[in-house]
Protein backbone atom coordinates (compact mmCIF):
# COMPACT_ATOMS: atom_id res chain seq x y z
CA UNK A 1 0.00 0.00 0.00
CA UNK A 2 2.82 2.30 0.72
CA UNK A 3 4.62 1.50 -2.42
CA UNK A 4 1.86 2.44 -4.15
CA UNK A 5 1.36 5.42 -2.81
CA UNK A 6 4.47 6.52 -2.58
CA UNK A 7 4.73 5.46 -6.71
CA UNK A 8 1.82 7.63 -7.02
CA UNK A 9 3.69 10.64 -5.23
CA UNK A 10 6.66 10.45 -7.65
CA UNK A 11 4.12 9.97 -10.75
CA UNK A 12 2.34 13.25 -10.29
CA UNK A 13 5.67 14.75 -9.22
CA UNK A 14 7.02 13.28 -13.09
CA UNK A 15 4.30 14.79 -14.89
CA UNK A 16 4.20 18.00 -13.12
CA UNK A 17 8.44 18.37 -13.47
CA UNK A 18 7.97 17.51 -17.18
CA UNK A 19 5.00 19.50 -17.54
CA UNK A 20 6.89 22.58 -16.31
CA UNK A 21 9.71 21.87 -18.29
CA UNK A 22 7.93 21.18 -21.90
CA UNK A 23 5.29 24.73 -20.81
CA UNK A 24 9.28 26.22 -20.13
CA UNK A 25 10.77 24.80 -23.50
CA UNK A 26 7.79 25.66 -25.64
CA UNK A 27 7.96 29.62 -24.21
CA UNK A 28 11.41 29.82 -24.74
CA UNK A 29 11.38 28.22 -28.27
CA UNK A 30 8.52 30.65 -29.28
CA UNK A 31 10.51 33.69 -27.68
CA UNK A 32 13.47 32.80 -29.19
CA UNK A 33 12.20 32.70 -33.04
CA UNK A 34 9.27 34.41 -32.50
CA UNK A 35 9.43 38.36 -34.29
CA UNK A 36 10.48 41.13 -32.04
CA UNK A 37 7.28 42.88 -32.27
CA UNK A 38 5.92 39.78 -30.25
CA UNK A 39 8.64 39.34 -28.02
CA UNK A 40 10.71 42.27 -27.04
CA UNK A 41 8.10 44.74 -27.70
CA UNK A 42 6.40 43.44 -25.04
CA UNK A 43 8.07 46.04 -22.60
CA UNK A 44 7.64 49.76 -23.87
CA UNK A 45 11.25 51.05 -23.23
CA UNK A 46 12.23 48.73 -25.94
CA UNK A 47 10.38 50.58 -28.68
CA UNK A 48 13.38 53.43 -29.47
CA UNK A 49 15.73 50.48 -29.88
CA UNK A 50 13.24 48.33 -31.80
CA UNK A 51 12.64 51.71 -34.50
CA UNK A 52 16.27 51.90 -35.14
CA UNK A 53 17.10 48.70 -35.13
CA UNK A 54 13.93 48.17 -37.82
CA UNK A 55 15.73 50.95 -40.04
CA UNK A 56 18.95 49.51 -39.59
CA UNK A 57 21.43 47.41 -41.86
CA UNK A 58 20.82 44.52 -39.56
CA UNK A 59 16.82 44.90 -39.47
CA UNK A 60 16.98 41.34 -41.06
CA UNK A 61 19.23 40.05 -37.94
CA UNK A 62 16.91 38.62 -35.17
CA UNK A 63 17.82 40.48 -31.43
CA UNK A 64 19.04 37.50 -30.11
CA UNK A 65 21.66 36.88 -32.57
CA UNK A 66 23.51 39.51 -31.02
CA UNK A 67 21.67 40.16 -27.51
CA UNK A 68 21.58 36.32 -26.99
CA UNK A 69 18.71 34.42 -24.86
CA UNK A 70 18.06 33.70 -21.18
CA UNK A 71 20.32 30.67 -21.96
CA UNK A 72 23.15 31.79 -24.07
CA UNK A 73 26.04 31.74 -21.70
CA UNK A 74 24.06 29.18 -19.42
CA UNK A 75 23.43 29.99 -15.70
CA UNK A 76 25.01 33.54 -16.19
CA UNK A 77 22.63 34.53 -19.07
CA UNK A 78 19.19 33.00 -16.88
CA UNK A 79 20.37 34.99 -13.71
CA UNK A 80 20.93 38.07 -15.81
CA UNK A 81 17.94 38.16 -17.58
CA UNK A 82 15.73 37.30 -14.55
CA UNK A 83 17.24 40.43 -12.75
CA UNK A 84 16.55 42.57 -15.28
CA UNK A 85 13.06 41.48 -15.71
CA UNK A 86 12.45 41.72 -11.56
CA UNK A 87 14.10 45.19 -12.10
CA UNK A 88 11.62 46.06 -14.93
CA UNK A 89 8.36 44.89 -12.23
CA UNK A 90 9.92 46.33 -9.40
CA UNK A 91 10.86 49.90 -11.15
CA UNK A 92 9.08 52.11 -13.40
CA UNK A 93 12.45 52.59 -15.80
CA UNK A 94 12.63 55.46 -17.97
CA UNK A 95 12.99 54.31 -21.90
CA UNK A 96 16.03 57.06 -22.00
CA UNK A 97 17.88 55.06 -19.05
CA UNK A 98 17.80 51.29 -20.65
CA UNK A 99 21.06 50.65 -21.87
CA UNK A 100 23.43 47.73 -22.09
CA UNK A 101 25.92 47.34 -19.08
CA UNK A 102 29.60 47.55 -19.94
CA UNK A 103 29.43 43.81 -19.90
CA UNK A 104 26.94 42.98 -21.57
CA UNK A 105 28.11 44.94 -24.87
CA UNK A 106 31.36 43.25 -24.52
CA UNK A 107 29.18 39.88 -24.50
CA UNK A 108 27.23 41.48 -27.75
CA UNK A 109 30.63 42.58 -29.20
CA UNK A 110 31.84 38.97 -29.04
CA UNK A 111 29.06 37.72 -31.20
CA UNK A 112 29.81 40.48 -34.01
CA UNK A 113 33.06 38.07 -34.71
CA UNK A 114 29.96 35.66 -35.93
CA UNK A 115 29.67 38.16 -39.55
CA UNK A 116 32.32 40.72 -39.25
CA UNK A 117 35.03 37.87 -38.62
CA UNK A 118 37.71 39.36 -40.78
CA UNK A 119 37.29 43.06 -39.02
CA UNK A 120 36.93 41.38 -35.59
CA UNK A 121 40.62 39.78 -36.50
CA UNK A 122 41.94 42.91 -37.84
CA UNK A 123 40.76 44.75 -34.38
CA UNK A 124 42.20 42.27 -32.21
CA UNK A 125 46.02 42.46 -33.83
CA UNK A 126 45.74 46.47 -33.76
CA UNK A 127 46.27 48.65 -31.20
CA UNK A 128 42.28 49.51 -30.16
CA UNK A 129 42.35 45.73 -28.31
CA UNK A 130 43.97 47.05 -25.43
CA UNK A 131 42.51 46.11 -22.32
CA UNK A 132 42.45 48.13 -18.85
CA UNK A 133 45.79 46.67 -18.11
CA UNK A 134 47.67 48.04 -20.85
CA UNK A 135 46.68 51.80 -20.13
CA UNK A 136 45.90 52.27 -17.15
CA UNK A 137 49.08 50.64 -15.49
CA UNK A 138 51.25 51.86 -18.01
CA UNK A 139 54.20 52.71 -15.99
CA UNK A 140 55.85 55.35 -18.50
CA UNK A 141 52.95 57.46 -19.45
CA UNK A 142 51.06 56.84 -15.48
CA UNK A 143 54.84 58.98 -14.49
CA UNK A 144 54.60 61.50 -17.05
CA UNK A 145 50.81 62.71 -16.96
CA UNK A 146 48.87 61.66 -14.07
CA UNK A 147 45.52 60.25 -13.96
CA UNK A 148 42.68 61.66 -14.30
CA UNK A 149 38.53 61.50 -15.08
CA UNK A 150 38.95 62.37 -18.83
CA UNK A 151 40.59 59.30 -19.49
CA UNK A 152 37.91 57.57 -19.57
CA UNK A 153 36.33 59.81 -22.72
CA UNK A 154 38.53 57.61 -25.00
CA UNK A 155 39.80 54.70 -22.80
CA UNK A 156 36.75 52.79 -21.26
CA UNK A 157 33.88 55.32 -22.56
CA UNK A 158 31.61 52.36 -21.55
CA UNK A 159 33.02 51.70 -17.87
CA UNK A 160 29.86 52.65 -15.42
CA UNK A 161 32.14 54.25 -12.26
CA UNK A 162 35.18 56.70 -12.50
CA UNK A 163 39.06 56.60 -12.83
CA UNK A 164 39.19 56.98 -9.09
CA UNK A 165 37.35 53.96 -8.75
CA UNK A 166 39.06 51.90 -11.20
CA UNK A 167 43.03 52.40 -10.62
CA UNK A 168 45.02 53.02 -7.66
CA UNK A 169 46.39 55.37 -6.92
CA UNK A 170 45.43 58.39 -8.85
CA UNK A 171 48.86 59.85 -8.91
CA UNK A 172 52.56 59.69 -10.44
CA UNK A 173 53.62 57.76 -7.86
CA UNK A 174 52.87 54.11 -8.30
CA UNK A 175 52.81 51.11 -8.49
CA UNK A 176 49.34 51.36 -9.86
CA UNK A 177 46.68 48.12 -9.27
CA UNK A 178 43.06 48.40 -10.75
CA UNK A 179 40.88 47.59 -7.95
CA UNK A 180 38.57 45.57 -10.21
CA UNK A 181 40.82 42.81 -11.50
CA UNK A 182 38.74 41.48 -14.04
CA UNK A 183 38.69 44.05 -16.07
CA UNK A 184 42.44 43.70 -16.91
CA UNK A 185 42.02 42.28 -19.93
CA UNK A 186 38.37 43.82 -20.99
CA UNK A 187 38.99 46.12 -24.04
CA UNK A 188 39.04 49.65 -23.45
CA UNK A 189 38.06 50.35 -27.22
CA UNK A 190 35.62 47.79 -27.98
CA UNK A 191 33.29 47.99 -31.91
CA UNK A 192 30.52 50.19 -30.29
CA UNK A 193 33.22 53.12 -29.78
CA UNK A 194 32.89 53.58 -33.35
CA UNK A 195 30.05 51.87 -34.18
CA UNK A 196 26.70 52.53 -33.55
CA UNK A 197 24.67 48.69 -34.09
CA UNK A 198 21.39 50.47 -34.85
CA UNK A 199 22.41 53.20 -37.23
CA UNK A 200 19.95 53.79 -40.23
CA UNK A 201 21.61 51.95 -43.13
CA UNK A 202 20.56 49.68 -46.09
CA UNK A 203 21.56 45.95 -46.40
CA UNK A 204 23.84 44.86 -48.52
CA UNK A 205 22.86 44.25 -51.82
CA UNK A 206 23.93 43.20 -55.08
CA UNK A 207 24.64 45.13 -57.94
CA UNK A 208 22.66 45.32 -61.02
CA UNK A 209 24.80 44.03 -63.79
CA UNK A 210 22.49 44.40 -66.68
CA UNK A 211 23.77 48.00 -65.87
CA UNK A 212 27.47 48.09 -65.20
CA UNK A 213 28.99 51.57 -64.91
CA UNK A 214 25.70 51.27 -61.92
CA UNK A 215 28.23 48.67 -59.74
CA UNK A 216 30.62 51.76 -59.58
CA UNK A 217 28.66 54.63 -59.93
CA UNK A 218 25.40 53.77 -57.62
CA UNK A 219 27.46 52.13 -54.87
CA UNK A 220 26.23 53.12 -51.83
CA UNK A 221 29.14 55.35 -50.20
CA UNK A 222 27.60 56.00 -46.78
CA UNK A 223 29.22 54.95 -43.50
CA UNK A 224 26.06 55.46 -41.30
CA UNK A 225 27.19 52.70 -38.75
CA UNK A 226 30.96 54.62 -38.07
CA UNK A 227 30.63 56.89 -35.40
CA UNK A 228 31.68 58.43 -31.98
CA UNK A 229 30.21 57.43 -28.67
CA UNK A 230 30.25 60.40 -26.08
CA UNK A 231 30.60 59.15 -22.63
CA UNK A 232 29.16 62.29 -21.42
CA UNK A 233 26.58 62.44 -23.69
CA UNK A 234 26.15 58.56 -23.36
CA UNK A 235 25.19 58.17 -27.03
CA UNK A 236 26.73 57.82 -30.40
CA UNK A 237 27.22 60.87 -32.82
CA UNK A 238 27.08 60.11 -36.60
CA UNK A 239 30.44 61.25 -38.81
CA UNK A 240 28.12 64.08 -40.43
CA UNK A 241 27.24 65.17 -36.37
CA UNK A 242 31.07 65.63 -35.88
CA UNK A 243 33.05 68.83 -36.50
CA UNK A 244 35.87 69.05 -38.76
CA UNK A 245 38.22 70.86 -36.64
CA UNK A 246 40.23 74.04 -37.07
CA UNK A 247 43.91 73.19 -37.08
CA UNK A 248 46.68 75.53 -37.25
CA UNK A 249 50.62 75.47 -37.26
CA UNK A 250 52.53 78.36 -36.44
CA UNK A 251 50.04 80.92 -36.96
CA UNK A 252 48.69 79.67 -40.19
CA UNK A 253 45.88 77.19 -40.78
CA UNK A 254 46.03 73.97 -42.35
CA UNK A 255 44.36 72.25 -44.63
CA UNK A 256 42.36 69.30 -42.81
CA UNK A 257 41.10 65.86 -44.75
CA UNK A 258 37.89 66.29 -46.35
CA UNK A 259 37.18 62.19 -45.07
CA UNK A 260 34.56 62.09 -42.65
CA UNK A 261 36.83 59.36 -41.04
CA UNK A 262 39.11 61.94 -39.91
CA UNK A 263 36.67 63.35 -37.84
CA UNK A 264 36.16 60.67 -35.63
CA UNK A 265 40.20 60.02 -34.93
CA UNK A 266 40.69 63.58 -33.96
CA UNK A 267 37.94 62.97 -31.03
CA UNK A 268 40.68 60.55 -29.53
CA UNK A 269 43.76 61.51 -31.23
CA UNK A 270 43.38 65.44 -31.00
CA UNK A 271 45.31 68.60 -30.28
CA UNK A 272 45.85 70.82 -27.63
CA UNK A 273 42.63 73.12 -26.66
CA UNK A 274 44.85 76.05 -29.15
CA UNK A 275 44.44 73.59 -32.10
CA UNK A 276 48.10 73.14 -32.83
CA UNK A 277 49.30 70.51 -35.00
CA UNK A 278 51.38 68.03 -33.70
CA UNK A 279 50.15 68.81 -29.99
CA UNK A 280 48.92 66.17 -27.25
CA UNK A 281 47.93 63.46 -29.58
CA UNK A 282 47.07 64.70 -32.67
CA UNK A 283 48.73 63.63 -36.27
CA UNK A 284 47.08 65.75 -38.33
CA UNK A 285 49.00 65.51 -41.84
CA UNK A 286 50.91 68.36 -42.69
CA UNK A 287 53.53 69.14 -45.26
CA UNK A 288 53.34 66.66 -48.43
CA UNK A 289 50.62 65.31 -46.97
CA UNK A 290 48.30 68.24 -45.86
CA UNK A 291 44.94 66.73 -46.46
CA UNK A 292 45.43 63.35 -46.37
CA UNK A 293 42.75 61.12 -44.85
CA UNK A 294 44.03 58.68 -42.03
CA UNK A 295 42.73 55.89 -43.72
CA UNK A 296 44.84 56.74 -46.86
CA UNK A 297 47.27 55.06 -44.87
CA UNK A 298 46.13 53.55 -42.10
CA UNK A 299 43.77 50.10 -42.57
CA UNK A 300 40.42 50.56 -40.74
CA UNK A 301 40.23 48.14 -37.82
CA UNK A 302 44.03 46.90 -37.52
CA UNK A 303 45.77 50.31 -38.10
CA UNK A 304 48.54 48.37 -40.14
CA UNK A 305 50.25 50.98 -42.31
CA UNK A 306 53.11 48.88 -43.63
CA UNK A 307 52.45 48.86 -47.29
CA UNK A 308 51.04 52.52 -47.32
CA UNK A 309 53.44 53.99 -49.72
CA UNK A 310 52.25 51.83 -52.19
CA UNK A 311 49.51 53.26 -52.47
CA UNK A 312 50.62 56.25 -53.86
CA UNK A 313 54.29 56.07 -54.77
CA UNK A 314 56.10 53.63 -56.65
CA UNK A 315 59.32 52.03 -56.04
CA UNK A 316 61.42 55.10 -56.95
CA UNK A 317 60.34 58.48 -57.48
CA UNK A 318 60.22 59.67 -60.98
CA UNK A 319 61.24 63.34 -59.66
CA UNK A 320 63.93 62.81 -56.62
CA UNK A 321 65.04 59.32 -57.74
CA UNK A 322 64.67 58.31 -54.15
CA UNK A 323 62.78 55.06 -52.39
CA UNK A 324 60.31 56.71 -49.94
CA UNK A 325 59.72 53.15 -48.33
CA UNK A 326 63.60 52.75 -47.34
CA UNK A 327 63.23 56.04 -45.48
CA UNK A 328 62.12 56.30 -41.65
CA UNK A 329 58.38 57.73 -41.80
CA UNK A 330 57.39 56.72 -38.42
CA UNK A 331 56.21 59.41 -35.90
CA UNK A 332 57.41 56.96 -33.12
CA UNK A 333 61.29 57.83 -34.03
CA UNK A 334 61.86 61.10 -32.40
CA UNK A 335 65.38 61.18 -34.62
CA UNK A 336 63.07 60.81 -37.46
CA UNK A 337 63.20 63.44 -39.87
CA UNK A 338 60.72 62.10 -42.56
CA UNK A 339 57.74 61.68 -40.16
CA UNK A 340 55.15 61.04 -42.53
CA UNK A 341 52.75 63.20 -40.74
CA UNK A 342 54.98 66.17 -40.72
CA UNK A 343 57.54 65.63 -43.60
CA UNK A 344 57.59 68.65 -45.91
CA UNK A 345 59.71 69.13 -49.01
CA UNK A 346 62.47 70.90 -47.64
CA UNK A 347 63.15 67.71 -45.35
CA UNK A 348 64.77 66.06 -48.83
CA UNK A 349 65.62 69.44 -50.58
CA UNK A 350 67.19 71.90 -47.64
CA UNK A 351 68.22 74.09 -50.98
CA UNK A 352 65.00 75.04 -51.61
CA UNK A 353 64.50 76.48 -48.10
CA UNK A 354 67.46 78.73 -48.75
CA UNK A 355 66.48 79.75 -52.23
CA UNK A 356 63.06 80.64 -50.81
CA UNK A 357 64.29 82.42 -48.00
Amino acid sequence: MKQRKLYRIFLIAGIVIAGFFLISGSFYTYWSVASPQKTCLSCHEINPSFNTWEASAHRDISCFECHGTALSNGLHSLKEKSGMVFTHMKTDVASENLRMTELQLLQTMERCKNCHESEFTNWKSGGHSAGYADIFLHETHNKTEQLNGDCLRCHGMFYEKTTADLVDPISQQGPWKLIEPEKTRQPVIPCMACHQIHAPGETVRQPDFANPNNIFYARNLTKNSVGFYSRHEKKHFQLEQLPRPDMVLFGDTVQTPADPVYRLCVQCHAPSVWHEVGTSDDHTPVGVHQGISCNACHEPHSNNQRNSCDKCHSDVSKNCRLDVRTMNTTYANPASSNDIHFVGCVNCHPDQKKKSN
